[in-house]
């Protein structure tokens, strides 16, 4: 899987009230994975950038709170005996990993009982007779890998109060591969010359040439950062002789990772094995850890490896050189009296602390933004499935007193103080258009904004627009510079005060400036227990779900119109919460393809037509012969399967041409509670791999474990 790439989790970004967190951007927080608002989570990935997540007191290593250094008192007494180095984590029972190797035709491999340690015994193959010859085009099964047991935490005790863990162990992440310095035949040039570069600055320099022909190595603010910090990290020597990035010639190094990437593609199906191989022994090692004696996946166990930083949109900071990761800056989380995860030889770890009141195993503090990044549990796991349910059930709870919020932020918009308006009209944006909050940005930080921090630019005010009456026009860069715009008519109340609020204020002025987003949900903590900003976005996402399967599904749909109109609500959602995506590089292609399917399906029914149209006329005139009955029958049935393969291909069109720009993934694993997507499919018979695949149904099984046909949000 790949990596997060600077992805934040979306599913806990407010989960502490601002107002009670002070923003320290020196303290480690507890910072879970990306949510995949624009990619999902990867399995393997690397921890994500979380700029608009302040920390609270609860999340900080214990090290950090007691003092800044690698005192005794965090580390294992002397005398507790470690192993020499990463040990794997033993796997319990039926869980024995190993690769999806290819299986010949006949080969059989017998299970393990679900009590029994030992490996799969593998019977030898039965030679195949030199006669029988494989089908062309048919692909050799592959041997499934053994599951890791579940782990129904859901039907435990729960743990007390603010407690994640009893007991927890793993190995550490996983670093990167050392830089493997360039052939001798390779060269750095400079005004023309061969230039021999030290081994960091030949690494440094290495990242712009592998992307020499990508838009980014244009942009003027790209090359600046990357020059700079390319300066700043040469040799006193190197200094004194590369100075400007326009008489750097990259164009050999550039032309030789090119050789190697064509390497790479052209690998022998030996070479894939091999890699796979190696990769499956650092995952087994450290992808997985033990939580109060169960197996479970760690999410993002690799060290994000060195290059430039890209960011979102127009970043401020990008083409800045991410460094290397070295031990020395990892803090440690693991159970007491557990081993401490062995360190690079030569190296040791910045500390280690037993803090079961945070579900992190590492984190560290990257370089660029001064974020800090963390290795968590995979999605999966009973801890990220444990947060999901409580997000959830937070916002269920508010439908019990969403109706006198809005009536009190409604009464607001006539209050006689500025603040107590700009919060109601704020709060409006916030419950009727699922707008994210919005934390203020520093200089250096990409320029996106939510509703508290929206500027006088963002907004245009119109009487009338077409046939409605007091529409507010939006048009602003939201997270991760996905631009948001909107034509919205509003309460007149609304309209009004919109106007109060931008009188005599310049356009980069802010429209709400009396408010922010620690005031905003400091307020709506005093309404009702963990609610911010961000519970209402999930509530509206999630009764907007239930709402759309209430009204658009027909009990007597076949399963494919079902499916479709799962994800016609689906889609109501991501539209709401302005999900958007590009268009996909081969959009134009797979509706071609589908088209042509189309056309060929078409072509087969009416031939089909024809023949049943003849056995039917056959069987007309000789009722009594079971023979003509027989043809008759199998004809029809022939005709209703290429009927319904054709329906299948034009849903299938139907659908995809809908989601062009619209992306599903993201509100179904972040915002839409799985328990109102599980009831659905079990009312209307639909299986669940239907809607969910297999990454959502591992993380979703408790809702699926739980959620009954009449279970109501």
């Amino acid at each position: 899987m790949g990596a997060n790439n600077g992805l934040r989790d979306e599913s806990s970004d407010d989960e502490v009230p601002l107002a009670s967190r002070k923003r320290k951007k020196l303290v480690p927080k507890e910072e879970p994975q990306s949510d995949g608002e624009e990619s999902e989570t990867a399995e393997n990935g690397n921890s994500g950038e979380d700029p608009d997540y302040d920390e609270s007191e609860d999340d900080v290593p214990l090290s950090r709170r007691k003092a800044e250094s690698d005192s005794d008192d965090e580390v294992p007494l002397a005398s507790r005996k470690r192993k020499s180095g990463p040990q794997k984590i033993k796997k319990e029972r039926n869980y024995e990993s190993s690769d999806e190797e290819n299986v010949p035709k006949k080969k059989k491999v017998k299970k393990d009982h679900v009590n029994n340690n030992k490996k799969p015994a593998v019977k030898k193959e039965k030679a195949e007779p030199k006669s029988e010859e494989k089908k062309p085009g048919k692909k050799p099964k592959k041997e499934k890998e053994p599951e890791i047991p579940v782990w129904k935490w859901w039907l435990e005790e729960k743990l007390p109060e603010g407690q994640k863990w009893r007991t927890l162990s793993h190995n550490g992440p996983a670093f990167p591969e050392p830089y493997e310095r360039l052939p001798s035949h390779v060269h750095f040039k400079y005004d023309g010359k061969v230039i021999k570069l030290s081994e960091q600055t030949e690494e440094n320099v290495s990242f712009f040439a592998k992307m020499l022909d990508h838009d980014y190595t244009t942009k003027e603010v790209f090359r600046k950062n990357f020059f700079d910090d390319l300066r700043k990290l040469m040799t006193q020597e190197e200094r004194e002789v590369i100075k400007k990035l326009e008489l750097c010639d990259f164009s050999h190094m550039h032309q030789y990772y090119l050789e190697e990437a064509a390497k790479r593609k052209n690998r022998t199906k030996e070479e894939k094995e091999e890699l796979k191989a190696k990769n499956k022994a650092i995952a087994d090692v450290y992808g997985l850890c033990k939580v109060d004696g169960h197996i479970q996946k760690v999410g993002n166990f690799r060290i994000e490896p060195p290059g430039l930083f890209r960011g979102r949109g127009d970043h401020p900071k990008q083409g800045k050189i991410k460094l290397r990761t070295p031990p020395e800056s990892i803090i440690i989380n693991i159970g007491k009296g557990e081993p401490v995860p062995k360190c690079p030889e030569g190296h040791k770890w910045k500390a280690v602390q037993h803090d079961n009141k945070v579900t992190w195993l590492a984190c560290w503090k990257e370089n660029v933004l001064g974020n800090f990044k963390y290795v968590m549990l995979n999605p999966t796991s009973k801890l990220k499935g444990e947060k999901d349910h409580a997000k959830y059930e937070t916002a269920r709870n508010l439908k019990n007193c969403v109706d006198k919020i809005r009536e009190n932020y409604r009464a607001d918009f006539q209050s006689k103080e500025m603040m107590v308006r700009q919060r109601a009209v704020a709060l409006y944006f916030i419950d009727k258009l699922a707008l994210r909050a919005g934390n203020e940005k520093d200089d250096d930080e990409a320029d996106t904004v939510g509703c508290c921090s929206l500027r006088v630019e963002h907004i245009k005010l119109h009487e009338k627009w077409e046939d409605k009456e007091f529409v507010v026009e939006f048009d602003f860069l939201g997270k991760d510079s996905i631009r948001y715009q909107n034509w919205v008519a509003v309460n007149k109340r609304v309209f009004k005060n919109l106007k109060i609020f931008i009188k005599d204020k310049e356009p980069g002025d802010d429209l709400f400036d009396r408010l922010n987003t620690a005031k905003m949900n400091e307020y709506l903590g005093t309404l009702m227990d963990g609610l911010t900003a961000k519970v209402f976005r999930t509530y509206n996402a999630s009764w907007t779900l239930q709402q759309q399967l209430k009204e658009q599904t027909d009990p007597k749909s076949d399963l494919p119109n079902l499916v479709l109109t799962y994800n016609r609500a689906n889609r109501a959602v991501a539209v709401l919460c302005n999900h958007q995506r590009a268009a996909p590089k081969t959009f134009d292609k797979q509706m071609e393809n589908i088209q042509n399917q189309k056309d060929a399906k078409k072509e087969e029914v009416n031939k089909q037509k024809v023949v049943y149209k003849e056995a039917k006329n056959y069987y007309r005139h000789h009722r009594n012969n079971e023979k003509a009955k027989k043809r008759y029958e199998v004809e029809k049935r022939k005709l209703e399967r290429l009927q319904e393969a054709l329906l299948k291909l034009q849903v299938k069109e139907t659908d995809k041409a809908e989601n062009k720009t619209i992306a599903l993934g993201t509100s179904k694993l972040n915002y839409l509670d799985p328990r109102i997507t599980v009831a659905w499919t079990k009312k209307f018979n639909v299986p669940i791999e239907k809607v969910y695949n297999k990454t959502q149904r591992e993380k979703f099984l408790w809702a699926i474990e739980m959620a009954t046909a009449d279970f109501e949000w």
